[in-house]
């Protein structure tokens, strides 16, 4: 199966997910996330804003606004196919419908930040395997954004168990994440790819 094809099956699949299940499970894995001691110790909190039934943020972002973290979402930056951190103080009156009609900060509230000050970063996807590898929407913005971040920073994908798949297909350009957290588990992507022997396989 090629990866648009995989896309579509999964986004559909999301898509049909009903509000209460899209709510409780991402309740899951927002405690799974706060629980994270990278999570605790973050002064610096970069998160998606959900859309189109993504796991939602809003508790987490609300979360670390609560304890004092810097909360940073992303500008699409469409023309130069980039993402533009930028702080958040209140949450969701910051912000508005911008890009694609997902939540973005408005004009008057856009306070852009260096990628180097971020301390963790909560990544949208479509899909991850075990290693990390993720599958994204096609536009290329985080596998952009990613290498920017310092390298003592900890990027964590938020998923549906059901967006854990045996394969997304990897390329050059791709940049892995270090966790996927989903209704069900954590997984330490970073350490798979360690445990990764020479025939490709976890040891």
């Amino acid at each position: 199966m090629k990866k648009k094809e995989i896309r579509e099956r999964i986004i559909k699949l999301r898509l049909e997910m009903s509000d209460d299940e899209v709510r409780e499970k991402s309740a899951r894995v927002a405690s799974r996330v706060v629980a994270l001691p990278v999570f605790q110790q973050a002064e610096t909190v970069m998160s998606y804003v959900a859309f189109r039934n993504e796991v939602e943020t809003g508790g987490i972002i609300r979360t670390c606004l609560a304890q004092g973290k810097r909360v940073v979402v992303p500008v699409t930056d469409r023309a130069n196919k980039r993402l533009i951190p930028s702080e958040v103080k209140k949450f969701p009156d910051d912000l508005k419908p911008g890009t694609w009609g997902i939540l973005e900060p408005k004009a008057e509230c856009f306070r852009p930040v260096e990628p180097e000050v971020i301390d963790l970063v909560l990544v949208p996807g479509v899909g991850f395997d075990i290693y990390g590898n993720r599958l994204g929407y096609g536009g290329g913005f985080y596998d952009r954004f990613l290498p920017r971040l310092s390298p003592e920073a900890t990027t964590v994908a938020l998923a549906y168990q059901e967006q854990l798949l045996p394969d997304v297909f990897p390329e050059a350009h791709d940049h892995p994440v270090d966790f996927v957290v989903t209704d069900r588990e954590v997984i330490n992507c970073r350490e798979n790819r360690l445990k990764i022997n020479f025939t490709g396989k976890l040891s």
